[in-house]
């Protein structure tokens, strides 16, 4: 192994630039704590983006872990594993899906859903039925066909053509909706609550109206859960608490407990499309991925860990206002369990990153959603305490970025 010691600087010599990464480097974690290379601890509110649902390094999971690495690691899809299978299993059994498909990240798992609902309605309709709808300030990943699905225009600047045959309207606007979809509408896509588009809940009318109309047309309705699932808004899935249910589900970030894995959740009427050889992926069903996710599912999928999202919820909820009292910078703070954002005033508008970049020199990691938007997405099993000296290190933050 190289003896080069590396920093900071070393990102920019040998990466490619298409990140900005703090300053510090984090090198250790336990619970809701990080320590950086100079030692200096912070309290982390980003959770990896909404990824390390149970902290960092939880010992299950780390067990979980280390004993599958002394059995097996990888198998190609000829040959299916038994951690696969009991993931599988367990995934079924706990939401609508009757079959599961394993990838790596979000991303794969909505090119998977995306391509699913054209070859569905390619096997049931024929190709003219091929339109996709989505929503402006979504975001469903980074592959070629995630962003065009996806409703922020920056991330395709540069890369046309797109993929063709998909609409983007307003989010919460279920007129719009009903003069834009068809009988050539073969899915409808959307996040329960927009993450990256800035912590924007969808309203639970608009759910059930999209259903029906989905319905209707005969189109498949797919709520991309990538960052909303798997006990962020505390429920398992975010769909439970809205009583809609999607024909595909897409899941990722917390599904792993911060090792890379995601999946697609479906029925079995919609997977007969996906037949032998219609997909694939090398990785997907890693044997030392599913057997740490399912350990993370089974610790998440407990009736005082999701109830008790709701509560540090309203801690967080509460701490944002008693500060907001203070400097009065938040015009909204949005959002469920633990998934939060804190939208700024008109003057503070474009200045999130300064918030974000002043918590960290006061020891807190957090995360914006947008040029306007505070996001908090850590652990769901963040300790009060964590959260009360988070808040305080924000609080000083803030104070500065203000009186600055």
């Amino acid at each position: 192994m190289s003896e080069y010691s590396v920093n900071r600087a070393t990102f920019d010599e040998v990466m490619v630039p298409n990140y900005a990464p703090q300053a510090m480097i984090p090198v250790r974690g336990k619970g809701s704590r990080i320590w950086d290379q100079e030692g200096h601890e912070y309290i982390d509110f980003a959770g990896g983006i909404a990824v390390n649902a149970l902290g960092h390094c939880h010992p299950q999971l780390v067990k979980a872990l280390k004993e599958q690495s002394e059995k097996l690691w990888h198998l190609s899809n000829v040959y299916t594993n038994e951690p696969a299978l009991a993931l599988a299993h367990r995934l079924t059994e706990i939401s609508f899906a009757e079959k599961v498909f394993f990838c790596n990240s979000g991303t794969e798992a909505n090119e998977a859903a995306f391509k699913l609902v054209r070859k569905y309605a390619f096997d049931h309709t024929g190709p003219e039925k091929h339109e996709i709808i989505s929503f402006k300030s979504s975001f469903h990943g980074r592959s070629l066909f995630a962003v065009t699905v996806g409703g922020q225009p920056k991330y395709c600047e540069g890369y046309a053509p797109v993929p063709a045959g998909v609409t983007h309207l307003p989010y919460n606007d279920l007129e719009a909706l009903k003069a834009a979809i068809s009988d050539k509408t073969c899915a409808v896509v959307l996040e329960p609550i927009q993450g990256e588009g800035g912590v924007i809940p969808a309203e639970t009318e608009f759910l059930k109206g999209v259903r029906a109309l989905c319905d209707e047309h005969n189109a498949l309705l797919v709520y991309d859960e990538v960052q909303t699932g798997v006990g962020r808004t505390g429920e398992f899935y975010a769909y439970m608490a809205t009583g809609v249910t999607p024909d595909i589900l897409t899941t990722a970030k917390s599904l792993g407990g911060g090792f890379p894995i995601g999946a697609m959740l479906t029925t079995d009427k919609v997977a007969k499309s996906f037949g032998f050889g219609s997909h694939g992926s090398t990785y997907g069903g890693n044997p030392l991925a599913c057997a740490v996710a399912l350990e993370a599912i089974n610790l998440i999928h407990n009736d005082q860990v999701l109830a008790n999202v709701s509560s540090k919820h309203e801690l967080f909820r509460s701490e944002l206002e008693r500060i907001n009292k203070t400097y009065g910078i938040f015009k909204e703070v949005r959002g469920r369990g633990l998934l939060i954002g804190a939208e700024l005033t008109e003057d503070w508008h474009g200045k999130a990153k300064d918030f974000l970049a002043a918590a960290a020199k006061e020891g807190l990691m957090m995360l914006v959603a947008g040029p306007n938007v505070l996001r908090m997405a850590p652990s769901l099993i963040i300790p009060d305490e964590d959260i009360r000296e988070g808040m305080a290190a924000l609080e000083r933050a803030v104070a500065k970025v203000v009186n600055q």
